[in-house]
Order: C-alpha cells, then sequence, then structure tokens
C-alpha cells in the first residue's frame, strides 16, 4: 500500500515534469502559428541542421525577409551563440550568423 507521503511525491514529480516539457515545447509568437506553413519542429530540425547545438531560445515573428513570418533560434555550441533564422513558409535559411553582445 501506498503512503500519503509517496503519493504526494509522486503527484509532485509529475507536476514538475508536466511544467519542464510545457515550458521547453513553448515558444514567443505561438499566436501566429496558424499562418506558418512550417511547424515549430520543423523549424528546430533545419536550425539545428545548419548550426547543431542546444536551442536556448526560439520565437516565430514577423520580419522582413522571406515571406515575412519567421522562426528565430539561438543555438549554443561550445560557448558560440548563434542566431539562426527559418522562413516559416518555405523551410529556408534566412539567417545564420553570431549572435552579437545585444542579443534580442
Amino acid at each position: 500500500m501506498m503512503t500519503l507521503s509517496k503519493k504526494r511525491t509522486i503527484t509532485l514529480l509529475g507536476v514538475a515534469m508536466t511544467l519542464v516539457t510545457a515550458n521547453a515545447l513553448a515558444y514567443t509568437g505561438q499566436n501566429l502559428a496558424s499562418e506558418a506553413k512550417v511547424s515549430i519542429e520543423q523549424a528546430r530540425a533545419i536550425a539545428l541542421k545548419a548550426y547543431p547545438g542546444q536551442i536556448t531560445d526560439g520565437e516565430l515573428e514577423k520580419e522582413k525577409g522571406g515571406s515575412k513570418l519567421r522562426y528565430s533560434f539561438d543555438i549554443e555550441h561550445n560557448k558560440v551563440a548563434h542566431e539562426v533564422g527559418i522562413d516559416a513558409e518555405t523551410g529556408k535559411v534566412l539567417e545564420n550568423s553570431l549572435e552579437g553582445p545585444n542579443a534580442d
């Protein structure tokens, strides 16, 4: 039989895992997702192929260039940060550059 303490621990672990998963999937600009032909998952894969590393931030935004709707990812590898921009309509890499000191 499970004690009340074990039940609480299991519940708290479940809540913590849900929060971590939700934060990992969340990104700025989700309200624009219905306008995108490329999903966030597809855009992440394209961005990581362009610059392999760890995505530390991501957003979907209206910006000049391409279809005017782009995913923008900050990707870090070996303490070097790049910004990789992916066109949300075509999946084309629009930007792959070193992240400046005043990152968005």
